[in-house]
């Protein structure tokens, strides 16, 4: 049967079959739209896609296709009961033809419970757009009246970037032949970083199409990515369910990952959470066979294990200079590749610091320095880190901690502060919580200036380093004004000696503050919030302490609240209030 006939068949028949494939909101790890996808009958030369519409077009039935595709796409939508967006593929002719405009109404859509709020055309590129002042106002027609727009393929060529910019969509799908292995293309990361600061300007929703690995999906997520497609999430089918756990709990491991890094600079976040999975080698690989690796991916090394423990490295630019040597092809290709291999290789367990990872590689030989750093944990392969990555990532680390360190004192501050609280109560972590404030600060702003008033701060920021340097593990950050917080782990001993040592230093240190008179005196005289002069004491301390286990708390904000509150009991009752 040849082609024509064949798909007069399907059209007749109705024989075309709808798969929906989810289209996933990271952020909450829940499915808000479906693209509809058609496919020919099982076993017809017309099964695969792109085929029947080829097909279509050069019969001139792309029309009917088209319209057969759409209308069971909506009516098994209405089966499935799909309340979320419905991303619908149109050819830009399609979409422009007046038996388009007449057969897609409102009235047609309320026949399967659908509103154009829930309908999405994806503008695929099987047809050139030739005139796209009035294909816009084609486009402007439907978008009134609710309809929004996608913009398929984008990335895969200069037609996609010339209909964004003359369509201005409400969707940008990044095509997958862009996300395939981005989190190792450099190339590739600085378009999609580029295209996702492009979405955010102009008010475009970005979706990445084609995600097929966890180390895809992890980079798409870190750099800001809020939707995504893919067969690693959910393959295409004919009845639509809800995301597995495990994708879930994936996606909520690495949001969870991604709000970490406020609190990790280079010295403290682990390699580990920076490690890209790479697919390693037996050491009896032969070498025909990790050069067909090199040359048919993009990867630049491969790991040799041996009971799942890395045993050697070999970068594939060191396997092609052993092969141009002379004879090398006929030395080489047909061995084993451990007569290559790097057998003394940088290998670093999980938990090591990035800072320390860092130097290390950096220490190596001049001609292994920018060979993949290999990670195990548990004392087995883990995965590489590209020593790009690790020193762009350091820098990134450090870059975004520092902008939420407090100008004055260079603390952490309460981006920081919130997200450390939150790690404590998420992993019941057993610590003690100091909310340090100073008493009868405002008199003295008020009296001696703010610039004294900014040196009294950063003196007791001094004082709070200076002594915790003392104790195992503590946490410093500046809440704002003269307020503070420590944060001790469970195995330091004597808080309370820590907090009586910072009490007396501060007593000593703030005398040099004041004048003779007020120090004889013992206050200081300045106007009340009633505008009368009374009397105030010195500067002095006050600290609150939670101590123990955190599980009753459920968010940073309710232990504030908190520590708030026993701090006022203890300005009240004394300089230190133990709860």
């Amino acid at each position: 049967m040849d082609k024509y006939k064949e798909l007069r068949k399907i059209l007749d028949e109705r024989d075309i079959r709808t798969f929906f494939q989810p289209i996933i909101d990271v952020k909450n790890a829940k499915i808000v739209g479906y693209e509809a996808l058609s496919r020919g009958p099982i076993g017809s030369i017309l099964e695969r896609p792109d085929v029947l519409f080829e097909t279509a077009k050069q019969c001139g039935l792309l029309w009917e296709t088209e319209y057969l595709c759409r209308t069971l796409a909506i009516e098994r939508a209405k089966r499935n009961k799909i309340s979320q967006y419905l991303f619908l593929n149109v050819d830009p002719q399609i979409i422009k033809d007046s038996k388009f405009r007449d057969g897609f109404t409102t009235e047609f859509l309320k026949l399967y419970n659908l509103s154009p709020d829930n309908i999405i055309f994806e503008i695929t590129e099987k047809t050139a757009v030739e005139d796209y002042k009035a294909f816009r106002e084609v486009l402007e027609h439907y978008i009134k009246q609710g309809y929004k727009i996608a913009i398929d393929d984008t990335g895969a060529g200069y037609s996609g970037f010339r209909l964004i910019t003359e369509t201005k969509p409400q969707f940008i799908k990044l095509d997958m032949g862009l996300i395939r292995d981005i989190d190792k293309d450099s190339f590739k990361q600085a378009l999609c970083k580029n295209l996702l600061s492009l979405s955010k300007i102009t008010n475009m929703k970005l979706i990445a199409e084609g995600v097929e690995t966890i180390n895809e999906l992890s980079f798409l997520i870190e750099i800001g990515v809020e939707f995504v497609q893919g067969y690693y999430l959910a393959k295409p089918s004919e009845n639509i369910s809800d995301l597995s756990q495990e994708i879930k709990d994936k996606l909520i491991f690495l949001q969870n990952e991604k709000s970490k890094k406020l609190t990790y600079n280079a010295k403290t976040c682990p390699i580990g959470k920076i490690v890209r999975f790479d697919t390693p080698i037996e050491e009896t690989t032969k070498c025909k066979n990790v050069k067909e690796y090199f040359d048919k991916s993009s990867v630049q090394g491969v790991v040799i294990v041996k009971e799942d423990y890395p045993i050697g490295l070999v970068m594939k630019s060191e396997l092609n200079f052993a092969l141009s040597r002379p004879f090398g092809n006929e030395i080489y290709l047909n061995r084993p590749i451990q007569i290559i291999m790097n057998k003394s290789p940088l290998i670093v367990d999980y938990s090591l610091p990035i800072s320390e990872v860092a130097e290390l590689a950096m220490s190596r030989r001049e001609e292994h320095l920018y060979d993949y750093v290999i990670v195990v944990k548990d004392n087995k392969y883990y995965g590489i880190v590209t020593v790009k990555k690790l020193l762009e990532y350091a820098m990134e680390l450090e870059l975004n901690y520092a902008r939420h360190l407090n100008p004055l004192t260079g603390l952490p501050g309460n981006l920081i502060i919130e997200e450390k609280l939150n790690n404590i109560i998420e992993n019941k972590i057993k610590c003690s919580l100091l909310y340090i404030d100073l008493d009868n600060f405002k008199p003295f702003n008020d009296l001696y200036g703010f610039e004294n008033g900014d040196r009294v701060i950063k003196m007791l920021a001094d004082i709070l380093i200076e002594i915790s340097k003392e104790y195992n593990s503590c946490f410093i950050g500046h809440i704002g004004g003269d307020d503070f917080v420590i944060i001790i782990d469970e195995g330091t001993m004597n808080t309370e000696g820590l907090c009586r040592q910072v009490i007396r230093e501060f007593d000593r240190r703030i005398r040099s503050f004041y004048t003779i008179k007020d120090l004889t005196n013992g206050y200081v005289i300045s106007v009340n919030r009633e505008g009368k002069e009374v009397e105030f004491p010195l500067v002095s301390v006050s600290i609150a302490c939670i101590d123990g286990d955190l599980k009753g708390y459920k968010s940073a904000k309710e232990i504030g609240e908190h520590l708030s509150y026993i701090k006022n009991n203890a300005k009240n009752q004394g300089e230190l209030l133990y709860y």
